[in-house]
Formats: structure tokens, C-alpha cells, sequence
């Protein structure tokens, strides 16, 4: 007992002791923030590649007579993918509207990605024989010169130096590129761009517009429109400017970001294709051609469209007989 009573009265003396100091305060700790730039994003310091020429960009091959699906022509492109029993697709899962994964079925989903399904219905005679593998922006002539692809269905402009290394089908979309801003900026103009920060995706003819500007903004090339849309949400960049129906996905994503000024240029979207199947160019200038007519385009543009406005229709297909 008497060694118990010690112990208590000692652990008294410290109680007693401690209420009566001052507590240590903790040592400070600096932290220094860091601006959290999507993974590829850099500045753009040299030209992009001019992908303007002297070509008529919007002609494609004109479509023979469109077979039945699973009776494509022997030794034909389509014959080879029937055999292999996939249609293999390039898109995109991070433009909202034309090719993006849904979060509630992690299935991809827009324009984009139902005009791929068509084209697989033609062959198969089923939408869903259709391999869709992501590509990026910067690697879509490279995948279709690689085999890694049969077409590449990805807000594809039609231009004359692509031209050079694949093929297009017709136009199945028209797009003008404009500006997306913070509500409420000065931003509402092309001129409001000088001096600003404006993101673009790698290896799209937007980035190469802005570039040839004066007086040029500050451009970030990143790896997609969605490392854009981070960016000006975190104040890296100031704008971002592609073409209209990309912006306006993102804009339904961020209501503070409104779609602004006047159109910095024209944007034909066309299926890519590698450039030695000219028989799979015109089958599937047969399929649009086919959707133009049976109202197949408009019911595309009405499920997944509608939000940018009233549809003129599809774009009229202007022909040539040889490559």
C-alpha cells in the first residue's frame, strides 16, 4: 500500500507540473505549391506542320453499289475484315458528344462512335462487330499506316497534307473552330487571344491556325481536349480553341466556360482510311451516302447532337472517279 500511495502521489506531481507549462508549438513546415500540368502537356515553340495545300479536300471516291452485308466481294478490303470478324476503329473516349466513355456503362458513346457502328452494320449486318480502340490525335495517320486500324472515326479535318498519307471519305460533319472562356472574360474574340495562354491538342489542325496568328498567344499542345479543359479550370491556360461541337462538349462538362467569338475556320470531319484500300474508301462512302438518304445521319445527329442547335442536314458528298 504505502509503495502505491508513492506512485499516485508522484503521477500527482507531474498532472500538477503540466498544467502549469506552456505547450510546445509544432514546427512550421513551408509547402510549396505545385501547378498539377496533365501529363504531355508542353509549350508549343515551333510552327506545326501547314496543313493547308492546293488539293480539293472534300472529294473522295465515288461508291459503286453497296453489297448486302456478309456478302462483301471476295479478295476485297471488306472481305478481310468479314473474315477476321471484327471491324477495327480508331476514336477518341475524351470528346464528350462524339467519342467518350459513359461513367454509368463504361461503354463509348457519341456521333463519332454510332457512325462507326453503321459502317460495321454494312459488313456484318450487326453494329457491335466493331473492335474500338483509343487513339490519340497525334496518332492517327500513324495507326492507319500500321495496320492497327481499318478506319479511324475521331473529329478527323480533311486536309491536304493528310491527304498525302491517307485517305478520307466524304464529309460526314462540318465544324468551325471558335474559342472557349470563362464567363464573363474579355475573351470574346479572336484579337482577345494576343498575349493569352490557349491550350490545344497535339497534331490538330486547330493548334497549327493558332500558331500562324498575329500576334500569336502562348500555346500549351497537350494530348487531349480534356487536359484542355483541366487546364483552364486550374488557370494554367486562358482559353482553348478547337472546333465548336469539341467545345461545347466541354463547355456541358463546366458551365463556368462559354463558347465565344467568331469562327476561325472550317473543320470537314471525314473517315479516315489507309490510303491503299481505295476499295474500303468507296463502300464506305456507299454507307454515308446510304445514311444521307434514309435519314440514318439526322437520327445520329438528334441522339447525340441535338444540344449544338438545329441540324442543316448531313454535308453534301462531292465525288472523284480516281484517287
Amino acid at each position: 500500500m504505502r509503495v502505491r500511495g508513492v506512485v499516485v502521489l508522484i503521477a500527482l506531481v507531474l498532472m500538477t507540473g503540466g498544467c502549469g507549462s506552456s505547450p510546445i508549438p509544432p514546427s512550421s513546415v513551408t509547402v510549396t505549391p505545385i501547378d498539377a500540368i496533365p501529363a504531355g502537356a508542353q509549350l508549343v515553340t515551333a510552327a506545326p506542320i501547314d496543313a493547308n495545300g492546293d488539293c480539293d479536300r472534300e472529294a473522295s471516291l465515288r461508291p459503286g453499289p453497296l453489297p448486302p452485308p456478309d456478302a462483301m466481294p471476295p479478295g476485297s478490303t471488306m472481305a478481310a475484315i468479314a473474315a477476321r470478324g471484327r471491324l477495327v476503329v480508331g476514336v477518341d473516349q475524351n470528346t464528350y458528344l462524339f467519342g467518350f466513355r459513359d461513367p454509368s456503362s463504361g461503354r463509348l458513346e457519341g456521333f463519332d462512335i454510332d457512325i462507326a457502328r453503321e459502317i460495321a452494320r454494312s459488313i456484318f449486318g450487326d453494329p457491335n462487330r466493331v473492335d474500338l480502340r483509343v487513339v490519340d490525335a497525334g496518332q492517327r495517320e500513324s495507326a492507319l499506316q500500321s495496320g492497327q486500324v481499318d478506319l479511324v472515326v475521331r473529329t478527323y479535318s480533311v486536309t491536304c497534307e493528310r491527304k498525302k498519307v491517307v485517305a478520307f471519305s466524304t464529309v460526314y460533319y462540318y465544324a468551325n473552330q471558335r474559342i472557349l472562356a470563362p464567363v464573363g472574360s474579355k475573351i470574346d474574340s479572336v484579337g482577345a487571344l494576343a498575349d493569352r495562354r490557349v491550350c490545344a491538342a497535339w497534331g490538330t489542325t486547330s493548334l497549327s491556325r493558332l500558331f500562324a496568328l498575329e500576334p500569336r498567344p502562348t500555346l500549351f499542345g497537350v494530348t487531349s481536349w480534356t487536359d484542355c479543359l483541366v487546364m483552364l479550370q486550374q488557370g494554367q491556360v486562358d482559353a482553348v480553341s478547337t472546333d465548336d461541337g469539341l467545345l461545347k462538349g466541354l463547355a456541358a462538362q463546366d458551365p463556368n466556360f462559354e463558347v465565344v467569338g467568331e469562327s476561325l475556320g472550317l473543320e470537314p470531319y471525314g473517315v479516315g482510311i489507309a490510303k491503299e484500300h481505295t476499295d474500303l474508301v468507296r463502300f464506305v462512302n456507299g454507307v454515308l451516302a446510304q445514311m444521307r438518304a434514309d435519314g440514318t445521319w439526322q437520327r445520329l445527329y438528334d441522339a447525340h447532337l441535338r444540344s449544338l442547335g438545329p441540324s442543316l442536314g448531313p454535308p453534301p458528298a462531292r465525288y472523284q472517279d480516281r484517287p
